[in-house]
């Protein structure tokens, strides 16, 4: 009988792997303590560094604050525009020193000038001289309406007058008066007239300069606490408003300084401050 060959796997048996020795660890070296003693002024400089940036950076000049939204203040207005405020309280105003004949044409002549309302029940002021001495009073109104007038209150040491006219106009309207508290050299102002007797005419300039002294040309009176502007004047200007940027009547112009006898501008004009101008008529509108 053939005998079978068991199929395994050979039968050669082989060598045992050598044993594999387990490697051993090097051993680590020991931690070094640390210096703390080397690390101590390190460490307290990068601290108070650290406190003066916090210090910094919230300090009031250093911290980022939003600006305060400025105050939503009127803009000035234009002399144009401060102009176009007043002409309906302004009018003109005659001083006539003979009564008028209707039957003659020919009509006396006298002083011209200007003059503002400040109450519209036809309270007017104006300029002492305008009218001193006058036998009739005529005043013609922004509308062309025409009326006499008299004379109801006088300040000779302010050159004023207060004025009452007989006839008004439908809807007058009253000035808006100011007070001087808080005006400057160099505020805005326009002079209001009817200088030659041409007007109602406007011109723009400054205040130039506050509580000045002024004599009269005839020498007899000393006018104090005036205003000084150099918006153009001239002879028929005088008892007109004095207007600020905002439209206000501030002083009514009194005079012209010129040290020639022409009676032109110069460049100095001086008005009455508008507080005592309300007083002439016992008013207080401030």
């Amino acid at each position: 009988m053939k005998k079978r060959v068991a199929v395994y796997s050979s039968s050669r048996r082989l060598p045992p792997a050598p044993a594999v020795e387990a490697q051993a660890e090097a051993p680590r070296p020991p931690r070094k303590p640390i210096a703390w003693k080397k690390l101590r002024v390190p460490a307290a400089a990068a601290l108070a560094l650290l406190l003066a940036l916090s210090i910094w950076l919230l300090s009031p000049s250093q911290a980022v604050i939003p600006p305060l939204p400025p105050e939503a203040a009127a803009p000035l207005l234009t002399p144009a525009e401060a102009y176009e405020k007043i002409p309906p309280s302004v009018v003109h105003v005659r001083g006539i020193p003979e009564v008028e004949d209707p039957e003659n044409d020919t009509k006396p002549e006298g002083n011209v000038g200007t003059g503002v309302v400040i109450v519209d029940t036809g309270i007017i002021l104006t300029n002492l001289h305008v009218v001193y001495g006058s036998k009739q009073i005529k005043i013609t109104f922004a509308d062309g309406t025409e009326s006499a007038a008299d004379v109801i209150g006088e300040r000779p040491e302010h050159d004023l007058a207060v004025l009452q006219a007989k006839e008004l106009p439908d809807d007058l309207q009253p000035a808006t008066l100011r007070s001087t508290n808080g005006l400057r050299p160099g505020d805005q102002v326009v002079a209001v007239g009817f200088p030659f007797g041409i007007g109602p005419s406007a011109s723009a300039g400054v205040i130039s300069g506050l509580k000045r002294e002024y004599r009269a040309s005839s020498g007899k009176r000393l006018l104090s606490n005036l205003i000084q502007f150099d918006a153009a004047v001239n002879p028929g200007n005088s008892g007109g408003p004095l207007v600020t940027a905002d439209g206000e009547v501030v002083g009514i112009v009194t005079g012209l300084l010129n040290p020639t006898e022409q009676r032109v501008f110069i460049g100095i004009g001086f008005a009455v401050p508008i507080e005592n101008a309300a007083s002439a008529v016992g008013l207080s509108p401030f």
